[in-house]
């Protein structure tokens, strides 16, 4: 049993000094007998106190609930009650106080030790959790401003990454465009150079041989950097739906002589134009971008004297496409990572490509909000079918 020093609140004065000769048989030291609460609170404020024994009916104008609010109130001191009453409404009233402990007249001394043992325990309990929590709301304030440092740190650095990608997107567009003009001036030379062999030339032959070298490099050339463009607008979020009127006839055969214009090999397109109304609603550059594309990766991957058929209708607000050709096909294990940027699956050999055209089919039925699939199977060719809402 550890020494506590204790004041007694109690108004009848032989029930104090029971109270205190039971205390003080177990070693405790009384600091003080009052019978108001104005002088429990006169000597709590002098000398402080381990414990408080209140009596509820005390002879000032505060009672023992009221003395007991004001004690939780200004020092924090645990109390233990005692009163000759244990009907509800007595019990209703203490209970908001936060006692301690109960002790109800006449007591016995072992009760008493008991209660008061119990009551050190719960304050000292409740101290520690407070403390504990105290400690916890600390360690959550600091780790808050911790993480708003670092949410900060991380906001600088995105905002940082976003510039230096817009740096690079812009450089990617200047050089891009910076290129655009020299290689159209290398592709009219070498046009008028093939000109200038169909005359009688002794080195005709070489000279149109060299020419067409030259013209199919520039527009190979051209065509990446057609892509890089393209990609640079992307991201950025420069690349809108533009929607306008399509003279379908005439946009077919545009598509069919560009592409035709750049075979390579010996491929045949085959087209075959179902219901076709004359005229849609679309953005033209998009559906360009889908078709040529399509139709010039079947061509280029296809075998020589191989054909690619090309289905293109309209059906219920829907413009369908299918491009199949019995071309090298692609791997089963590749086959999801189709549509990636520069991409190029591993049975292409030495057949130029940038990697790049597929991805840009699948950002242009993105932003037309259509939908692509295909089929394909290694060393037997490829299937894409496409479908995105006209008007």
């Amino acid at each position: 049993m550890f020494t506590l020093r204790i004041l007694i609140v109690e108004d009848d004065s032989v029930s104090a000094l029971l109270l205190q000769r039971a205390l003080e048989k177990n070693a405790h030291q009384i600091i003080g007998i009052v019978d108001t609460g104005e002088k429990a609170l006169e000597i709590l404020g002098d000398n402080g106190a381990d414990i408080v024994m209140m009596d509820i009916n005390l002879a000032g104008e505060l009672d023992g609930i009221k003395t007991t609010e004001i004690i939780n109130e200004r020092f924090d001191i645990p109390v233990v009650y005692l009163s000759a009453s244990s009907d509800a409404e007595t019990l209703n009233k203490v209970v908001g106080t936060n006692p301690s402990a109960y002790v109800i007249k006449p007591f016995n001394i072992r009760e008493l030790n008991m209660v008061i043992e119990l009551a050190i325990f719960k304050d000292r309990k409740e101290k520690e959790l407070q403390k504990l929590n105290n400690e916890l709301e600390e360690k959550v304030k600091q780790r808050t401003a911790e993480l708003y440092e670092a949410n900060k740190e991380l906001t600088k650095a995105l905002e940082k990454e976003r510039e230096i990608n817009e740096l690079k997107s812009r450089i990617v567009l200047n050089v891009s465009h910076g290129f655009k003009t020299p290689l159209t001036s290398i592709l009219s030379s070498a046009q008028l150079l093939q000109l200038y062999a169909e005359k009688e030339h002794p080195l005709k032959q070489k000279i149109s041989k060299h020419a067409h070298k030259i013209e199919h490099s520039v527009r190979t050339l051209n065509n990446l950097l057609t892509s890089v463009l393209f990609f640079g607008k992307a991201d950025e979020n420069k690349l809108e739906f533009k929607p306008k009127k399509i003279f379908t006839a005439a946009f077919i055969k545009e598509l069919l002589d560009t592409v035709n214009a750049g075979i390579e090999n010996q491929v045949t397109i085959v087209p075959s134009i179902g219901e076709m109304p004359k005229t849609i609603t679309t953005d033209p550059e998009l559906v360009y971008q889908i078709l040529e594309n399509l139709l010039s990766n079947a061509v280029k991957y296809s075998k020589d004297g191989k054909k690619v058929d090309f289905k293109i209708w309209v059906e219920s607000g829907q413009l369908h496409v299918e491009v199949a050709d019995k071309g090298i096909g692609i791997p089963k294990a590749e086959q999801h990572k189709l549509f990636d940027r520069f991409f190029r699956a591993g049975n292409v050999g030495i057949t130029e490509g940038s990697g790049l055209g597929l991805s840009i089919v699948k950002k242009c039925v993105e932003v037309l909000q259509g939908d692509i699939k295909f089929a394909s199977e290694a060393g037997k060719g490829t299937t894409f079918y496409v479908s995105v809402p006209v008007k």
